[in-house]
């Protein structure tokens, strides 16, 4: 409830009257990089790095408005590689070293999403845990 600010006609205060149109431009140029995909059941994110693992984007079938169980499915997967290429893109990436983390629908399709835009592929590393023992059994039962 603060003041009320009263505009004359013929004033433009600020920039309202005019109209900006926004570019994306990133001030990194980096040309290699590295993309991790992590794909659950639920919900696939993708991770953009340099080389040195410093991330410079992100993004997840969550954070693009799916929502439920359409966060795990390979159309939502293809859209956050979509868009992190074009992230990409203004970055001016031209390869990226892929590593994958997951069992979930939306390994392969973030990837082809990726690939779509252009950004060549160095290697694509699976790193998804394996367990090679499992849990530890219970103790039998004293009555």
């Amino acid at each position: 409830m603060g003041k009320k600010r009263i505009v004359k006609k013929g004033e433009t205060e600020g920039a309202e009257g005019v109209e900006k149109t926004q570019t994306v431009s990133s001030k990194k140029r980096i040309d290699t990089g590295t993309l991790y995909v992590q794909s659950t059941y639920n919900n696939t994110k993708v991770i953009l790095t340099d080389l040195k693992g410093n991330t410079l984007a992100w993004s997840s079938s969550g954070s693009l408005g799916f929502k439920g169980a359409k966060k795990g499915t390979p159309f939502a997967a293809a859209k956050v590689g979509e868009l992190l290429a074009v992230k990409a893109q203004t970055m001016g990436m031209k390869e990226v070293v892929v590593v994958v983390r997951g069992v979930g629908s939306g390994r392969e399709s973030s990837i082809r999403g990726f690939i779509s835009k252009g950004i060549n592929i160095l290697s694509i590393k699976d790193v998804t845990p394996v367990p090679h023992n499992g849990p530890k059994p219970p103790k039998p039962r004293r009555v």
